[in-house]
């Protein structure tokens, strides 16, 4: 009984760090395999030979680190491309001696015998890059708060102990007058903001503090950065509503969903709303 053929137009890639060899069905070049080496350049000559040859599906081995930038371009060209397990690939018996890797992962490819592991496709990947990147600057926030707030207890400045959080409006304005050389706590407590629970009285007495220039300038150094990496943060976000807009550019529901309400460092832009235009829900 001959075995089914699933996927005929099937290309099998051997990955390594300075050339890929990449098999196809005989039929389709007077040179079935061939050797491509890992410059850009050779990545998008690579898929346009298989654009020629009429290959629609490639599997390749997870190797390294060495798939990616070969895997994403794949992508761009529209394929589909599986990355197997290299362990998997070993495991499925009859291969002859002879047999290159490129041309068994083929030949396996072309007969349906392998699993692709899950990957995100190119725009996925781009959000998740943005994603992460903006979990990284808002950790680093946090360490800059610290040091803020290092720098106002060595100086015996209790403001942390007095307002929730000394990134917000009445701490903002405080850091940014000591900053600017005010020292008197009567002046810099002028600028509490109403919704703060604490005194007048309370906040005077906290920014009562034994001023040391060292660690004035560290609280320059801290606040500066954290202001820096606070506009990072927002062009992560118009980065991010670019790639969101871009899934949901094809969505025909018109239901508006509420805003979840805006607190400290959330996106300025509905999240809720993106993604039940792309997931139908949020």
């Amino acid at each position: 009984m001959a075995t089914k053929l699933v996927n005929l137009n099937a290309a099998g890639i051997d990955i390594s760090s300075r050339e890929h060899v990449v098999a196809v069905p005989e039929d389709r070049s007077k040179e079935s395999v061939r050797t491509f080496l890992g410059f850009t350049r050779d990545l998008h000559q690579l898929a346009k030979w298989l654009k020629a040859c009429k290959v629609e599906t490639i599997a390749m081995e997870s190797t390294g680190v060495y798939w990616f930038d070969l895997y994403t371009i794949l992508l761009d060209y529209g394929f589909e491309v599986y990355l197997v397990n290299a362990y998997h690939v070993k495991n499925v018996p009859g291969r002859k001696s002879d047999v290159s890797d490129a041309r068994w992962l083929q030949e396996l490819h072309t007969f349906g015998l392998l699993r692709g592991s899950f990957q995100p496709d190119n725009l996925t990947r781009t959000l998740r890059n943005y994603v992460r990147q903006r979990k990284n600057l808002i950790r680093q926030m946090t360490r800059e708060t610290q040091r803020m707030q290092k720098a106002l207890e060595q100086m015996n400045i209790k403001l942390n102990n007095v307002i929730r959080d000394i990134n917000g409006k009445t701490g903002t304005a405080i850091i940014t007058k000591i900053l600017e050389g005010e020292r008197d706590p009567k002046i810099l407590a002028q600028y509490r903001d109403w919704r703060i629970k604490a005194t007048e009285e309370t906040l005077i007495k906290s920014l009562e503090g034994n001023w040391r220039e060292e660690q004035i300038f560290n609280l320059h150094m801290a606040y500066n950065h954290y202001l820096f990496l606070q506009g990072q943060l927002k062009q992560c976000d118009i980065e991010s509503e670019k790639v969101i807009k871009t899934m949901t550019s094809n969505s025909l529901t018109n239901k508006k969903v509420d805003k979840i309400q805006k607190s400290k460092n959330n996106p300025n832009f509905n999240v809720s709303q993106y993604l039940y235009e792309a997931l139908g829900l949020k």
